[in-house]
This record gives C-alpha cells, sequence and structure tokens, in this order.
C-alpha cells in the first residue's frame, strides 16, 4: 500500500458502517462517523473525506472481508477509483495484541490502525469480473442443493423400521422434494456451463484444468473461481497454502519438535475437491499410482503421500495454465 495522507478504517454490519477517519497515527489524531450500509451512507464517508480537504487518491480504505454486507462499499470505491484493501478479520484480529472488550468503534479503530501499521504488505484489492461472481455464486447455491438433497435423502433410512403404510405419506412428499431439488441442480449446472462456454478465458483455463488426471469439473471450475483465473497466486505453493495442503513445521529450540503438518486455516471446500482429486489421479494415473505405492513400500504414512499427492496434482494444474498446454502423460510413452 501506498503512504497516503489519510486512512479510513470501516467496521462493516449488516446495516451499519462504523467509520474511523485517521490523519496522523502518532498522534492519535482521528474523527469517527456511524452511517448506514448503503450508497447514501457510503457517499457520507466520501464528503466527510472532502472537507478535511484531502484528495481521493490520497485516501485509502480499509475493512474487513465480510462477504455480502461488504459489496455496496467494494462496487461504490471501485466506481469511483478510491484504492480500498479487503483483510481476513482473524489477520487484523490476531495483529490488535491483548485487548479487553468490544465495540463497532473500536473495531474501526483498530482496523485503520492495522492498514497504518501493515501498509508496506497490503495489496489494494480489485473486484472479481461479473463472470468469476456469477460462477462463485451458482457454486454456492451448488453446494446448498447437495447437502439438502443429502439431507432429504436420509428419510430412506426409515424403510424396514416404520410401517409401509405409516410411511407412505412422508415418503411421497419426501420423493417430490427430492425431484424438484435434482430439477433445479440440474439448472445450476446448466447456467455454470453456459458461462464457462460464453467466456474465452474461463473456457480455456477449463479445458486445461481438466485435463490433468483426476482433476473433474467441479474441481476445475472451484480453482478458477478460487484463484480469479489463475491470476491471485504467483505460484502453485501460495495455491496450496490457501487449500490447506501445504504442509508447515512446527519446532521451537532444543525442546519442542512437533510434527509438520497442514494449516486448519484454508479453503475447505477446494482442500476436499483436491482430496478427491488426489483419490481419482492414485486410481487412474499409472505415475501417481507408483509414486504412492514406492512411497507407502518406504514406511511413509499414506495420509502423508496423499497429502504430497494433492500438491502435486495442484502443481500440474498450475502448470498446465501457465504454459496454455495440457496436461501430457509421459507414462504412455514409456518403453
Amino acid at each position: 500500500m501506498k503512504k497516503r495522507k489519510l486512512i479510513v478504517g470501516i467496521d462493516i454490519s449488516k446495516n451499519t458502517l462504523d467509520v474511523c477517519f485517521l490523519l496522523n497515527p502518532e498522534i492519535k489524531q482521528q474523527h469517527l462517523l456511524k452511517v448506514n450500509n448503503c450508497k447514501e451512507g457510503i457517499q457520507r464517508i466520501i464528503k466527510e473525506v472532502k472537507k478535511l480537504k484531502i484528495l481521493l487518491d490520497e485516501t485509502s480504505v480499509c475493512f474487513e472481508n465480510t462477504g455480502v454486507y461488504g459489496m455496496h462499499l467494494c462496487y461504490y470505491l471501485q466506481s469511483i477509483d478510491v484504492a480500498y484493501y479487503q483483510v481476513p478479520a482473524i489477520e487484523i484480529k490476531r495483529a490488535k495484541g491483548l485487548t479487553r472488550g468490544k465495540t463497532d468503534k473500536s473495531d474501526a479503530v483498530d482496523i485503520a490502525n492495522y492498514a497504518f501499521t501493515h501498509a508496506h504488505k497490503l495489496k489494494r484489492t480489485v473486484l472479481p469480473e461479473e463472470h468469476l461472481i456469477q460462477l462463485k455464486l451458482l457454486l454456492a447455491e451448488r453446494e446448498k442443493m447437495i447437502k439438502s438433497i443429502a439431507v432429504f435423502d436420509t428419510t430412506k433410512e426409515n424403510e424396514g423400521f416404520i410401517p409401509k403404510k405409516t410411511l407412505k405419506a412422508i415418503t411421497t412428499i419426501n420423493q417430490k422434494t427430492i425431484k424438484l431439488l435434482r430439477s433445479q441442480l440440474a439448472v445450476i449446472d446448466k447456467e455454470i456451463k453456459e458461462i464457462i462456454q460464453s467466456n474465452s478465458i474461463i473456457k480455456n483455463q477449463f479445458d486445461l484444468a481438466t485435463s490433468v488426471p483426476g482433476v473433474g469439473p467441479q474441481t476445475a471450475i472451484n480453482l478458477i473461481v478460487a484463484t480469479r483465473c489463475f491470476t491471485a497466486f504467483d505460484n502453485w505453493r501460495k495455491l496450496a497454502c490457501y487449500a490447506g495442503v501445504a504442509p508447515f513445521e512446527y519446532s521451537s529450540g532444543s525442546s519442542i519438535r512437533g510434527k509438520t503438518k497442514v494449516s486448519h486455516l484454508a479453503n475447505k471446500k477446494l482442500k476436499s475437491l483436491l482430496n478427491m482429486a488426489a483419490l481419482s489421479a492414485k486410481k487412474y494415473d499409472q505415475q501417481i499410482k507408483l509414486y504412492y505405492e514406492r512411497k507407502t513400500g518406504e514406511g511413509k504414512n499414506g495420509m502423508l503421500v496423499m497429502n504430497a499427492i494433492r500438491c502435486k496434482v495442484l502443481s500440474r494444474v498450475f502448470a498446465t495454465i501457465k504454459r496454455e498446454t495440457p496436461y501430457v502423460d509421459f507414462m504412455k510413452y514409456a518403453s
């Protein structure tokens, strides 16, 4: 983040925005404001900036990533070309140090102070393209549909334990509900396919990703959305860290020697999909299969080897995207 004259920290809630205008952090020169979380409220924040006689390109706005509640703010700030920075809530919380109590005003002040002290590592946030936002929403709805179908499908467990006459009415309603959910799931899948086909970049990356053994349509499209068409991460190792498949050492001095393991701070959905991709690759990819057998034969833990396979799959996908050529299985040409 560039050094700017004014830092604006905003604590976002569903209905309101608590704002802290930080002019001089060293002497705690600040001004607080509370507005509604709507276009008019955000315009009032901009008016306050102008009252302070500071240009918009000399202003930085920082706030927590609160999902849909922050979209009004993101769209408006981007439309007037004001630099803004979305930061994970846990990062700001851990940067505060030891604190007592919590209010929306104090959170706004903490966010502004965080933006000042961590300016050297903040990167300007830019909203994804409309197609990626649509895909993200559709994937979220798809996940809800699948979970709902699985929940309603558990009604079958009553069969054989409860008389058919008693169960008949519930079974009829249940089957109609599942049928409706599956029809809506098909509509969502159709919408996703249409968006993929309509965007040349997404279509190309989807084809390249699915050329990697083990990577199916759902894994490919989730990777594209999570990485913003593979522009959000410089290399596959950073993506592995985000997906929760990168192992980290845990040690201190000479006495603490913990196990090297993955972090729980991860995109759990992406991690689950990569696990399924690794299982599929182990089954159908001869090279991965031989790798698994060799490593487990050496006494390596099976789950540790599977995690290495997840990383291999991820690195293959990243490589195919970066060089813009499909994956080539060299084992087919081995003598």
